[in-house]
């Protein structure tokens, strides 16, 4: 029995095997392939020797579904709107792009103007038929469309979440005349309230699902050639797994597919090594993501974005930041230096590659320095070339009258100064101490850089997992299944009964106990927890609140809410306080993945030394032992400098700072 966990990130495609007989994980990093993920996929599967009929189960992250929302070249899309609310997606909030300048243009919305289509209907805020749909003219708008050539259509009417009828009828009439279209309502993606963010989220469904439909049917059926017959699951940004087809419909689901299955892997690792309170830092080759997990727990969020666009939809709390190992360093305006967010990514990838890349990068600086050899091919086909990293490094350099030693130092500088602000935004800013949690950094580039970012921060321990290169591959198989429901019903709690609360958290369950006994999850592996969308009365945002399913009286509910307002912004008022929506996750227990077990005996640090090569540290060139990390000994500790290398990963340890593995695998980094 096979289960493969694949990643797909800008630069890398990270694969995890793992046999549940024998209990071993197999890991592989191979180049992605950015028109079409499924080549860099199949590639990959292929240098791993799998046999696809033995594969019991795979999951894959993957970045499609963001790609086409940055680079927007997603379906030719149309949006049916209420009469009289043809602009909810062109005004949006009417936030400034440029704080201080009012003549900045607005941001361009995803769908022109032109494509917001009215239709008369409308319903009351609690689901009442005011105007009652009108059909014919439904009708003559799809032929329109059809005309049009229109791939994917959004309907989205007001105050649709209290009653999905209007929406659900006009969505059956056009897709009567578009058969081949993709059309989506807005209660199924988004069913609560706000229009523009729950016509933004439909928008963006319905724009990305053609793209997303495609390239899962050619993966699933150039997987199906090569004898899989298991079924394929999405990771989504809920930090859940679901069924390719599932995410076929709800693309916009996969959104932080795979910077999501990072977290869950590290909330998992964390705990068991004994650190639940931990910092992610996943920096790979285009970009890092940053969360803050507590207690083993990680924060949710309806706020993200993708570009200049809400996403609603329920996802982890991780913040994305464009500083990667592939991003460019260049001299911006005034002469001074940035790095990031342009990068090179897997094409032409780096100057050390040797495939073309022509501007410095950050990888191109740690193989200046000596952090990151040569000797290693990355990715076990990559071999670098620092005569080819130095050349451009030394031209920057010039330009500004450094020292190419300088110009790489000072590069690897601003990249921690950028991953530390990014860590300050899930922590400090939110009133949180980075300093009381552990770094947990992963990603091909984040144990390179993990010392110098907590050095910034003044985080004096660092934990990095096993297997850091293709960690959010691992997360991939220990992901539960997961679906999130939604119901916003706006009410004071002076005037709420625990009972209706209840009634209302119990509809939530029914729904989720059909989804997972379809998905095949016995009663036995099905677990939910609840929370509630509250505020002060006439405040414009929630704060979530857990609850459980039998809680008890509403003076419980509202406690709750009081000490987390207290706790987020210092004291509660005591105004009136309204519940606005009900939301319930539901998981699938799946099985997970077994780490690899660690030899305790015959083992030495000397004997784990492979080599030794000069690395600068503040300008001084210091021999260091390059240690292999799977023949380390557990428990014995090394002063730095030393390099810690294994597949797809390098950890380094600088001066200052001491590193020993412990009994469940990890590389526990102190500084001293």
């Amino acid at each position: 029995m096979l289960w493969l966990g694949v990643d797909v990130g800008g630069t890398f495609t990270d694969l995890v095997l793992f046999d549940l007989a024998a209990g071993k994980l197999q890991v592989l990093k191979t180049p992605s392939t950015p028109r079409n993920q499924a080549e860099g996929i199949l590639a990959g599967i292929s240098r791993l020797g799998v046999d696809a009929r033995k594969l019991e189960r795979m999951v894959h992250g993957t970045t499609v579904a963001t790609n086409t929302a940055l680079e927007r070249d997603g379906a030719r899309l149309a949006v049916l709107v209420t009469a009289g609310h043809k602009d909810v997606l062109v005004v949006g909030r009417g936030n400034r792009t440029a704080m201080y300048n009012i003549k900045a243009p607005p941001l361009r919305p995803l769908v022109p103007r032109s494509q917001c289509i009215e239709v008369r209907e409308r319903l009351r805020v609690d689901g009442s038929v005011v105007t009652p749909l009108d059909e014919a003219q439904v009708d003559a708008i799809a032929e329109r469309l059809a005309a049009d050539g229109i791939e994917a259509v959004a309907v989205c009417f007001l105050h649709a979440y209290a009653n999905p009828e209007h929406e659900q009828r006009c969505a059956k009439l056009v897709a009567e005349r578009l058969p081949a279209a993709t059309v989506t309502t807005s209660a199924e993606v988004l069913p609560e309230f706000r229009e523009y963010e729950r016509f933004s989220t439909t928008a963006l469904n319905a724009y990305i699902a053609p793209r997303m439909r495609r390239y899962l049917g050619d993966l699933r059926n150039r997987l199906s050639q090569a004898g899989m017959s298991a079924p394929l699951a999405i990771m989504t940004s809920n930090g859940g797994s679901l069924p390719a087809a599932r995410v076929e419909a709800m693309p916009v689901l996969s959104m932080l597919s795979g910077p999501a299955a990072g977290v869950i892997a590290a909330a998992h690792v964390g705990s068991a090594a004994g650190y639940p309170d931990l910092i992610t830092c996943d920096m790979g080759g285009t970009s890092s993501d940053v969360c803050l997990v507590r207690g083993g727990n990680y924060a949710m969020t309806t706020e993200g974005r993708v570009g200049a666009f809400p996403i609603k939809i329920r996802q982890i709390d991780i913040n994305s930041i464009g500083i990667g190992g592939g991003s460019i360093a260049a001299l911006g305006s005034g002469n001074y230096l940035t790095v990031g967010p342009r990068s090179a990514g897997a094409v032409p990838g780096p100057c050390c590659y040797g495939r073309g890349g022509l501007e410095p990068t950050i990888t191109d600086a740690n193989v200046v320095l000596g952090s990151l050899g040569v000797q290693r091919p990355l990715g076990g086909e990559i071999s670098l070339d620092r005569g080819a990293a130095l050349a451009p490094i030394a031209g920057l350099a010039t330009r500004l009258g450094l020292s190419p030693v300088e110009m790489a130092e000072g590069i690897l500088r601003i990249a921690a100064v950028s991953l530390a602000g990014a860590i300050k935004e899930v922590s400090v800013m939110r009133g949180i101490d980075a300093r009381d949690f552990a770094l947990f950094p992963f990603g091909g580039a984040g144990p390179l850089h993990a010392a110098a970012v907590a050095e910034e921060l003044g985080m004096r321990t660092v934990v990095v997992p096993p297997l850091p290169g293709n960690f959010s591959a691992l997360g991939l198989l220990i992901a539960d299944v997961r679906r999130d429901f939604v119901r916003t019903r706006v009410s004071a709690t002076a005037t709420t009964s625990v009972a209706h609360v209840q009634e209302a958290l119990q509809e939530l369950v029914r729904d989720g106990e059909v989804e997972l006994a379809a998905a095949g999850f016995v009663p036995a592996r099905q677990r939910f927890a609840a929370s509630l969308d509250m505020r002060y009365a006439g405040q414009s945002f929630e704060l979530s609140v857990p609850v459980a399913m039998d809680v008890g009286s509403i003076a419980q509910i509202e406690r709750a809410f009081s000490e987390i307002y207290a706790a987020r912004y210092g004291a509660a008022t005591g105004r009136a306080i309204e519940i606005v929506s009900y939301r319930l996750a539901a998981w699938g227990l799946s099985d997970k993945p077994q780490l690899p077990a660690i030899e305790r005996t015959g083992r030495s640090l000397d004997a784990a030394v492979c080599a030794t090569r000069p690395v600068v540290f503040g300008g001084v060139e210091r021999q260091v032992a390059v240690f292999d990390r799977d023949r380390l000994p557990p428990g014995q500790p090394m002063n730095g400098p030393a390099l810690i290398e294994e597949g797809g990963s390098t950890t380094l340890v600088p001066p200052g700072w001491s590193a020993e593995l412990d009994a469940v695998g990890c590389l526990l980094m102190r500084r001293s």
